[in-house]
C-alpha cells in the first residue's frame, strides 16, 4: 500500500512543488543523490573510484514534453561523457529515452541517441539504456537493438517483474546486448507484472540462470572489462538475489568480472564494500541533477529503510 503510494506521488506535480519547498527535503535527498551540479557528480564518482568501485552515471530527467527540452538533456549527457574523459574518472553513462524524446516520436529520440553514441564511440565510453514504465518497454528495446548496431557499447535493462521479460531475453541475447536485470520499480498492473515480492524474486533467480546459461563467449573474458562492463549486471541490494548469481557463475565456471553487481548510489554500503572485497566488480549508480524528485520517491518506494530513513530524519531537530 505505502509502495503503492509512494509510486502515485512520484508523478505528482503537485506534490513535488510542495515537497520541494521543504529545505530539509533536499539536504536528505543527497543520501541517495549526487548533488544537482555535474560538478558534484565527478567529485563523488572520484571519491567511489579511489574506494575501488566502478560506475555509472545518470543525468536525472524523463518524460520530456518538447523538442526543445529533449535536445537540452542530450546537450547535457553529451557534455557528460565529454568531461568523463576530460576528467579522467571511471564511469559509464546511463540514460532513459524518455528524456531525449522518446514520447514525443522514435525519429527524435533516435536522432538524439545518435548524437550520444557518436560521442561515446569518440571517448570509448559505454551507454546504458535504462528500462522505464512498460508503455515504452517494446521502443526501448528496439531503439536499444539499434543503439548496438550503430555502436558496440551500448546495453540495457530488463526488469523481472514484468512477464515479458525471458522473452524480450531473447532478442537481446541474440543481438549480443549487455544486460543489466533489475526487478522493477514503476507502477504496473498486475495484468502484465507480478504482484509478489516471492514472484519477483523467484523470476530474477530463473532470468538470472538464463542469461548466464546463454551469455556470448565473447563476453566471458572480455579485452575492455575496464571501460564496458559484462555481458550479465545485476542491479539489487537483495543479498539472497545476488548470493544466487555468484553461486550460478561460479557454478559454471566463470571468472568472478563475469558477472558485475551493480547498487545505487547511498544504498547498502555494507554490501557494496563486502562484495567488492570479494573480488567482484561493483558498479554504483551515481544520479545527479536538478529533476531528482521523481527518482527520490522511487527509492523511498523501494525499501521500507529507506522511507524510515527519510521519516526519522524529516522529524530530527
Amino acid at each position: 500500500m505505502i509502495k503503492f503510494l509512494l509510486l502515485r506521488l512520484s508523478k505528482s506535480n503537485l506534490i513535488k512543488k510542495i515537497f520541494l519547498r521543504w529545505k530539509l527535503t533536499k539536504r536528505i535527498s543527497r543520501r541517495f543523490i549526487a548533488g544537482e551540479t555535474l560538478e558534484d557528480a565527478i567529485n563523488t564518482v572520484r571519491r567511489l573510484n579511489q574506494a575501488g568501485f566502478y560506475t555509472t552515471i545518470d543525468y536525472l530527467g524523463e518524460q520530456t514534453i518538447t523538442e526543445e527540452d529533449s535536445i537540452m538533456s542530450t546537450d547535457e549527457i553529451v557534455n557528460l561523457i565529454q568531461a568523463i574523459k576530460i576528467e579522467q574518472i571511471s564511469a559509464n553513462v546511463s540514460i532513459k529515452l524518455s528524456q531525449i524524446g522518446l514520447l514525443l516520436g522514435s525519429n527524435l529520440c533516435k536522432r538524439n541517441l545518435e548524437r550520444i553514441l557518436t560521442q561515446a564511440s569518440e571517448t570509448e565510453n559505454f551507454i546504458r539504456i535504462d528500462m522505464e514504465g512498460s508503455a515504452i518497454t517494446e521502443d526501448t528495446l528496439n531503439l536499444a537493438i539499434w543503439g548496438r548496431s550503430f555502436y558496440n557499447g551500448v546495453g540495457t535493462v530488463v526488469q523481472s517483474y514484468l512477464f515479458r521479460t525471458e522473452k524480450d531475453l531473447e532478442r537481446l541475447i541474440e543481438n549480443k546486448i549487455p544486460i543489466r536485470l533489475v526487478k522493477g520499480a514503476y507502477d504496473e498492473p498486475n495484468l502484465i507484472a507480478f504482484e509478489k515480492k516471492n514472484d519477483v524474486d523467484k523470476n530474477f533467480d530463473v532470468l538470472v540462470e538464463y542469461i548466464i546459461s546463454n551469455s556470448p563467449s565473447e563476453f566471458i573474458n572480455r579485452e575492455h572489462k575496464n571501460k564496458f562492463p559484462p555481458f550479465l549486471a545485476i542491479g539489487t541490494h537483495d543479498l539472497s538475489r545476488i548470493n544466487f548469481a555468484t553461486k550460478m557463475i561460479s557454478k559454471m565456471g566463470f571468472p568472478k568480472d563475469a558477472l558485475e553487481i551493480q547498487m545505487l548510489f547511498g544504498i547498502r554500503n555494507d554490501l557494496q564494500g563486502k562484495f567488492l572485497k570479494e573480488g567482484f566488480p561493483v558498479r554504483i549508480y551515481v544520479p545527479f541533477g536538478a529533476h531528482w524528485y521523481p527518482y527520490f520517491m522511487r527509492r523511498l518506494a523501494e525499501r521500507p529503510a529507506n522511507l524510515w530513513f527519510f521519516v526519522t530524519n524529516f522529524f530530527r531537530k
